[in-house]
């Protein structure tokens, strides 16, 4: 249920009707840009955790190494880097507590044995298996009453938007300017 400060700032972002203007006008933008703010401290109150026991219990840094290192297999910290986006100083300090606590294991490079890679571990995978369960069942009791095709339909769009925001961040990165482009 939005608070009384949620439905206060909704009422004004959405002044009159954002579907009677153009399509991407000031209206609906505002509505969009709020209702992202809005999810992005509800996914921070919650931590978009799971439910029961395992509920908060790996922190987003973690979850996302570990399953980044599930779905692609070993690789440096450089090359963890590269793909979540972030320098390999970050990846090295939110590694150094998986390795502590065993659930990530440093290996030899298989084709050269002087380099490390960072690899999941039976017990890292079991931990990740265990919270991504926990996770899936908050998803299902937050879009219960969902349709299929809703949650297909949400989760193509907040795909894309994620896509939208890496590939502007990768251009900021790259020395792109800041300035919307016309075409």
């Amino acid at each position: 249920m939005p608070t009384s400060q949620d439905m206060t700032t909704t009422a004004s972002a959405s002044r009159g009707n954002p579907t009677s203007e153009p399509p991407g006008g000031p209206g609906l933008l505002d509505v969009l840009q709020h209702q992202v703010a809005l999810f992005a401290r509800r996914a921070e109150q919650t931590r978009l955790g799971g439910v029961g026991q395992v509920r908060n219990s790996m922190d987003r840094a973690a979850y996302l190494l570990l399953n980044r290192l599930d779905l692609e297999g070993p690789m440096g910290v450089k090359a963890l880097a590269a793909g979540m986006g972030i320098d390999s100083s970050t990846v090295t300090r939110q590694v150094a507590p998986l390795v502590d606590t065993g659930l990530v294991k440093r290996t030899s490079h298989p084709e050269d044995g002087r380099a490390v890679v960072l690899q999941l571990s039976p017990r890292g995978l079991a931990r990740l298996e265990e919270v991504r369960d926990s996770r899936r069942e908050l998803m299902a009791q937050v879009t219960d009453g969902w349709t299929e095709s809703e949650r297909e339909s949400f989760c193509t769009l907040l795909t894309r938007f994620n896509n939208s925001l890496s590939a502007r961040a990768a251009g900021l990165a790259a020395g792109e300017g800041d300035t919307p482009q016309t075409s």
